[in-house]
């Protein structure tokens, strides 16, 4: 049986049972032990059940979006990711996990379609360096749930190239999201929430003590809808 079949856990048991799912891409250990250090129970696999009946599912993700894709797609995740929004399990994603959420992404010119979570084409920024690589600050969006006691300023670290561009973003703004902005040559989508799900275009886990606190806020969501496998909505 490989890894990624049987997986991997840490974090206390009792705390909120989270999947990072395993699909060939992402910082994997790295976002088991920022989830684990902030009080979940942390699973590491691609198993098809428990990525379906955990409290939140993670969704990682680095490099590029159509290699992403192929990925997720070879372990049914994008399946995965639609079953649980229909139930109304909480999703999140990061960076390229982020990404493969919207409608579609373009890279070299090659357009990739996505999940189609959300509407939206994800591009390459129009900045003066590529790849945006470092902390950047954000704005955030009134009323996150993410950035819950999060000071103005605070920064966050970013590795990317490619990104929702804000000039892009009114259907997802017309569809109720909050849309958390930053910029590096023009503003971009750093985060967004609507309904089950919620994404980060940077790193959570590597952001320290800030990306901590927006993983406990995430956590603390999931334990405030009650998604726990006693009460399991739908």
């Amino acid at each position: 049986m490989s890894e990624r079949t049987r997986g991997f856990t840490a974090g206390a048991t009792g705390g909120a049972r989270v999947v990072v799912l395993d699909y060939g891409s992402g910082n994997l250990r790295s976002a088991m032990r920022a989830l684990a250090r902030v009080g979940a129970d942390v699973t590491v696999t691609a198993d098809p059940d428990a990525a379906l009946e955990c409290d939140g599912l993670v969704v990682p993700g680095v490099g590029a979006f159509a290699a992403c894709m192929a990925g997720l797609r070879s372990v049914g995740g994008d399946k995965l990711i639609a079953r649980r929004i229909e139930l109304g399990r909480p999703v999140l994603g990061i960076c390229v996990g982020m990404q493969v959420l919207f409608a579609a992404g373009v890279e070299h010119g090659l357009r990739t379609d996505g999940c189609g979570v959300w509407p939206g084409t994800v591009e390459r920024l129009d900045a003066p360096v590529l790849p945006h690589m470092g902390w950047n600050t954000v704005d955030v969006a009134p009323g996150s749930a993410l950035f819950a006691g999060v000071p103005a300023g605070t920064r966050f670290y970013f590795v990317h190239s490619y990104a929702l561009r804000m000039a892009d973003a009114g259907p997802l703004a017309d569809a109720g999201a909050a849309i958390t902005v930053a910029e590096h040559g023009e503003p971009f989508a750093a985060a967004v929430e609507l309904g089950m799900v919620s994404a980060t275009q940077f790193h959570p886990e590597k952001s320290g003590d800030a990306g901590a606190t927006v993983l406990s806020n995430w956590l603390e969501t999931l334990l405030a809808r009650g998604t726990t496998p006693a009460n399991p909505p739908g």
